[in-house]
């Protein structure tokens, strides 16, 4: 397979991510820019693999359960441990606000876990897979405030101010703008965003490193986020501290989460053992493969 044939089919995996009903072929193809004969074949081989399922009443193509399961997997092996899931909960009991870890990954964010503390009046529930808006989320400021002033403004000036993203009306939208911002998260020690990823609500987010050393690495957010009606500048001070509380408690045992998950590891299911056994048209020059059963379940 061709560079050029890899980016195609990323391309319409990402265009059917998230795509309520799924979409017919012409529709993708049209999204990914991609003559419909080309992009037919790589759903075919997505059917057949079965990371891609066809509707048969509508024709619709839709991303299959695995990509869901593969993500859990993954999360569940280098990311989200249980002690780190109940510092989230820990968080959003004491908010009682929706809360999230971010992950740092190449350069940019990634949300991984969740947890809602809010128990009565409005619930703000966002959307996980949601792109992160580095520059229009308190998640993203308080990251970008760690980073060389030169480097978290090149990381915004290339994606356009995320400019294909509908953002809240206080979004920033000038480098000077943003500089400021940056400069006050830096000051105040955790950042702020107030209706500018989303109309209505409000967030502050921390950033935590990979262990309590200052020169250690940072290894993503955590951030606090509700209603405008509810987050008011009054509340700040106090979930200020308790998110610089749960960053504590999650770099004191960031580096542990490994070796968790190896020790749980161990007392998962055995791999398949390999089998000894040639099959049965083995050594017999010309002889073809059996072919298998069908067995309707």
């Amino acid at each position: 397979m061709t560079v050029a044939a890899v980016h195609r089919c990323l391309d319409v995996l990402e265009c059917l991510a998230g795509a309520i009903g799924g979409l017919e072929l012409h529709d993708i193809a049209a999204r990914v820019g991609s003559p419909k004969s080309g992009v037919h074949r790589l759903l075919a081989t997505l059917v057949d693999r079965g990371w891609v399922v066809q509707d048969a009443d509508t024709g619709h193509y839709v991303l299959s359960l695995r990509f869901s399961t593969l993500a859990f997997r993954d999360l569940d092996a280098r990311v989200v441990t249980d002690v780190a899931q109940e510092i989230l909960d820990t968080l959003a009991r004491r908010t009682q606000e929706y809360c999230r870890l971010g992950v740092v990954e190449g350069e940019t964010i990634a949300w991984v876990a969740r947890a809602q503390g809010a128990t009565a009046g409005l619930r703000y529930d966002a959307d996980m897979g949601q792109e992160v808006a580095l520059h229009a989320t308190a998640t993203g400021k308080a990251w970008l405030a760690t980073l060389p002033e030169e480097d978290a403004l090149r990381l915004i000036c290339a994606r356009g101010f995320f400019a294909h993203l509908r953002l809240g009306p206080r979004a920033l939208s000038t480098v000077e703008g943003l500089k400021r911002q940056l400069a006050a998260t830096r000051t105040r020690g955790y950042a702020v965003a107030v209706e500018e990823a989303e109309p209505g609500i409000v967030a502050l987010a921390t950033t935590f490193r990979t262990d309590p050393r200052s020169e250690a690495p940072v290894a993503g957010t955590l951030s606090v986020a509700g209603p405008v009606s509810r987050i008011t500048p009054e509340r700040y001070p106090q979930i200020h501290a308790a998110l610089a509380e749960g960053a504590a408690a999650l770099e004191s045992v960031w580096r542990l989460r490994v070796r968790q998950r190896a020790r749980a590891q161990r007392y998962g299911p055995k791999p398949a053992a390999k089998s000894a056994t040639k099959p049965a048209h083995a050594g017999r020059p010309g002889a073809k493969p059996a072919t298998p059963l069908k067995v309707r379940a």
